[in-house]
């Protein structure tokens, strides 16, 4: 229990991690010594509670920020409940998400649109994988890579591809997708706000507990 909170980024994603360092339990410390699993406890609920409220409102964040539906953002946030040493962890995804994950897309003649935004010349279909996405041939006049960020370009592939042939011919595909690289920025924010509230959390919980015990103390 020697450091406190801290998050970790990778290229594809963000590790929070919560932990309440000496420090944080110092006004509990005769408590937890005194009855250790109690103690234990209170900080078990506090973090696995902390890490469903800092889930709860990154989603939303995300979602109105990216405007991405809030669905889709939960399920690249992954908590990993308090673990052995102490610690629990929040596992965000940050490469970028398929456009068609981020609302309703609709079809028109002239393209896609999916919440608030246009891909024109794409259509939504179902071509690689077992769900429809919004796609663009890449010699299309309106392919703007900046739409299509990293999108594997595929060139049609053989029988299996799921590619419907077009007058005899294939054609080099990407998939419209939305990144999420301005999100990196908050992290830091992010974690000190969990931090603050696990603190918070974590008085309730070792008071709740403290009663408890107090309680059973006083029937003896």
């Amino acid at each position: 229990m020697s450091v406190g909170s801290y998050v970790k980024q990778s290229a594809s994603s963000g590790m929070i991690t919560l932990h309440a360092d000496r420090s944080d339990l110092k006004a509990f410390a005769d408590f937890a010594a005194l009855v250790p699993k109690a103690s234990l406890a209170a900080q078990r609920r506090a973090i696995n509670k902390t890490l469903r409220w800092l889930r709860t409102h990154i989603a939303r964040t995300v979602s109105r920020q990216e405007r991405i539906a809030v669905s889709a953002v939960r399920q690249r946030l992954r908590a990993y409940p308090l673990s052995g040493n102490g610690q629990g962890k929040l596992w965000f995804g940050i490469n970028a998400i398929e456009a068609s994950r981020a609302g309703r897309p609709r079809q028109s003649r002239s393209g896609v649109s999916v919440a608030g935004r246009r891909y024109e010349g794409a259509f939504f279909k179902k071509v690689y994988g077992g769900r429809p996405d919004i796609w663009i041939r890449t010699a299309s006049k309106h392919f703007k890579a900046s739409d299509y960020p990293e999108s594997e370009v595929s060139g049609g592939g053989g029988a299996s591809s799921g590619w419907i042939s077009e007058n005899d011919s294939r054609f080099p595909l990407a998939k419209a997708k939305i990144s999420l690289e301005d999100v990196r920025p908050h992290f830091e924010s992010w974690t000190n706000r969990a931090h603050q509230r696990l603190l918070e959390i974590l008085e309730q919980e070792l008071n709740f507990e403290l009663q408890k015990y107090l309680r059973g103390s006083a029937r003896v």
